[in-house]
């Protein structure tokens, strides 16, 4: 078995596209290798700044040889199919094998040298590589990410030759652009590939680069008695950007630290690749940054520490210049200028937006215990720092901005923390703000944003979802849920469509929806929330068919939901759960099959009848003790003590099977036991609908 080693050489790749590339090379090299009939014991790929390295373990020499049966026409066919027939395999009529009045050809291959196969496979690769943004370079018709310069395929020790628009295959590879050795040397292997490129300070794998980084810039941090501010992000981005990484720390002027520390790391951030770092013995950030170059310096990083600090500095003070700009400008002026910005063409601007978010803000606040008044006024300035400058210049920080200029404004706090959250939670990892006013103003963005997309019918469809309402409506369980608040989705619905309704007759927004099948719209947007809150909870581990038993009693206030399946989820992993599942299913299926012949009985069971098994009359007074607590227990909505109540079902339930026949030649026995069993399915099904649920 032999390796199979590939290096595609260029010029540097964004590190943006490193990560996708790597994936990109795996995922076609091995679906050439599967077509081709090769197997191997391992492939893996790595990406860094300048190079795609693909390395294949185990590969035979040659593939194997291949024997097909292909079925032809039948012997009675007319002489034309099986004249196309024999042009399409290349065979003669006398080479056909007839079984059962049907042809076959039996068709051989021999097996072909694996190395004669490399460079169709590297062209096709090459060729039909998924660059998100690529480019042609000289008179050649080749695209790459870069220019591609080299190209090293060797298989077991051997150079495989070809070319690829004048670019020849071979085994020599470069090391460092400026600490190497400074010409290209050959390799023989990926062991002497990989040792000989870290000798010339290139270290091929990301993850050894991360950690580099990541150990050497803690290091140069606690030489100083300071901390690094983690950020993966960034260490993922500066890891694809340096073949030998060497992290300097560098000072600043430290009156920037007057600015929001949000400011002073994303400046660094996104213009420098810079890390933050702060103190460990104070709040906030520190006058210092990391930077990673892609040298190793001879006075220790000094003048580049000094150069990168000169250019930070002109960043911050750009920013500086913002922030005191938009302290002058302030919330009259912004709010002004969202007049002029459209939302939605079909939604009216922003300004309009704002108006309809600060009255559904003012109608929620009472439900989650806020002040009116105060979600109005939060409401009415969350979205004002879109027009800021420094929001211009960094649109991450909106919401954040406005927090701070809501605060220098003189606006209570709690305004201020509700301007600064009120786009939380933005993602599954996102932080969910738990404060009244602030879960207020956000429930209003989000039900407008999502209540006004489903009125223009711009609704999710399969994978696509450009306006995020899939986000949204999470965000919208997610807040209600960890506030704790008892909103049930029809109350939280109402008010967005109301207001949207009044814009519409007011001329400032259009749908055809709105008035020709408004009442739709809500019960779509119901059913999505729906839809949503299943997929957070089977996230969290919840069996889908336990939701789905709980949403189909028609409940619609999130938090009993979530409570009704946790303590489903808890019962059924008991052995009275198993079990009672079991006999309801057993005692659904005999009443369904009653239901097919004709209506089944209903109405009072009856217990002490002469002859009445003793197992029927303990169901019985099972059945109604069951049913009394079950509704005492969903009253106060202790949903643990329902199952309980209900596990006391399980030994009348089984012994009832066990010893009872149903369908008695007597009549009113058998109706009696089938009302009996109705009203077993009856008292279970207050609790969810066991006949949803997997078992």
């Amino acid at each position: 078995m032999a390796q199979l080693l590939i290096e595609l050489f260029s010029e540097e790749i964004p590190a943006r596209m490193q990560g996708g590339a790597a994936r990109d090379l795996e995922r076609m090299a091995s679906e050439r290798l599967k077509a081709a009939g090769l197997t191997y014991d391992a492939l893996t790929t790595w990406a860094g700044p300048r190079r795609l390295t693909l390395v294949v373990e185990g590969l035979p020499a040659a593939t194997p040889d291949r024997e097909e049966e292909v079925k032809g026409p039948r012997a009675n066919a007319p002489e034309q199919a099986l004249e196309g027939f024999l042009r399409k395999t290349g065979l003669t009529k006398d080479q056909l094998v007839e079984r059962d009045g049907v042809f076959f050809a039996v068709l051989s291959s021999q097996g072909q040298p694996t190395a004669s196969l490399i460079p169709e496979m590297v062209d096709q690769i090459v060729r039909g590589f998924p660059w998100p943004k690529s480019m042609r370079w000289g008179s050649g018709t080749l695209r790459w990410v870069r220019p591609l310069k080299r190209i090293v395929a060797l298989f077991d020790g051997h150079v495989v030759p070809f070319e690829i628009e004048g670019i020849a295959s071979g085994d020599l590879t470069e090391g460092h652009r400026f600490l190497g050795c400074g010409r290209a040397f050959s390799v023989k292997d990926f062991a002497d590939y990989r040792a000989k490129l870290e000798s010339d300070f290139v270290l091929l794998d990301a993850a050894d680069r991360r950690l580099k980084i990541l150990e050497a810039a803690q290091k140069v941090c606690a030489d100083r008695g300071l901390a690094l501010v983690d950020d993966d992000g960034l260490l993922e981005e500066v890891a694809g950007l340096a073949e030998w990484p060497t992290p300097i720390l560098g000072d600043m002027d430290p009156a920037f630290l007057s600015l929001p520390p949000e400011v002073v790391r994303l400046s660094m951030k996104v213009h420098q690749k810079y890390f933050a770092v702060r103190d460990p013995a104070k709040h906030g950030l520190a006058p210092h940054f990391v930077v990673v170059a892609n040298v190793e310096a001879t006075d220790g990083g000094k003048a580049l520490a000094a150069g990168n600090s000169r250019v930070l500095s002109a960043r911050l003070d750009d920013a500086r210049f913002f922030w005191d700009e938009d302290l002058k400008t302030g919330f009259d002026v912004w709010s002004k200028k969202l007049e002029g910005v459209t939302f939605h063409a079909k939604l009216g601007t922003l300004a309009e937006r704002v108006e309809r978010i600060a009255a559904l803000a003012r109608e929620i606040a009472p439900l989650v215990g806020a002040d009116p008044d105060q979600a109005e006024a939060a409401a009415k300035l969350a979205k004002a720092d879109l027009s800021a400058a420094m929001v211009g210049e960094f649109p991450e920080l909106q919401g954040v901005m406005g927090g701070y200029y809501a605060r220098a404004a003189g606006h209570p706090n709690a305004v201020a923390d509700a301007v600064r959250d009120h786009y939380k939670p933005q993602g599954p990892a996102d932080s969910v703000p738990t404060a009244p006013l602030t879960v207020a103003v956000a429930l209003a963005d989000k039900l407008d944003t999502l209540m006004g997309f489903f009125a223009i019918n711009e609704k999710p469809t399969g994978s696509k979802d450009p306006f995020a309402l899939r986000r949204a409506a999470l965000g919208v369980i997610r807040l209600v849920l960890e506030s704790g608040a008892r909103l049930p989705l029809q109350q939280i619905v109402r008010p967005p469509l109301d207001r949207l309704q009044q814009d519409w007759r007011d001329g400032k927004i259009t749908s055809d929806l709105l008035d020709a099948d408004w009442l739709s719209i809500s019960e779509q947007l119901l059913a999505f929330f729906a839809d949503r809150l299943k997929v957070l909870l089977r996230d969290q581990g919840k069996r889908h068919d336990l939701v789905d038993a709980v949403f189909a009693l028609g409940d619609d206030d999130l938090v009993r939901i979530v409570r009704r399946v946790e303590a489903l989820d808890g019962f059924l992993a008991t052995d009275d759960g198993a079990n009672l599942l079991a006999g309801y299913k057993r005692a659904s299926n005999i009443l369904k099959a009653e239901e097919k012949k004709g209506a089944v009985p209903t109405g009072e069971v009856r217990t002490g009848l002469p002859g009445q098994p003793e197992q029927e009359t303990a169901l019985a007074l099972a059945a109604a003790a069951a049913a009394t607590a079950v509704d005492a227990a969903l009253e106060t909505e202790d949903f643990a003590a329902a199952m309980t109540a209900l596990s006391r079902l399980r030994a009348p339930v089984d012994a009832f099977f066990d010893k009872v026949m149903v369908n008695s030649d007597v009549a009113a026995e058998r109706d009696n036991r089938l009302k009996l069993l109705g009203q077993v399915r009856s008292v279970m099904g207050r609790v969810a609908d066991f006949g949803m649920i997997a078992g």
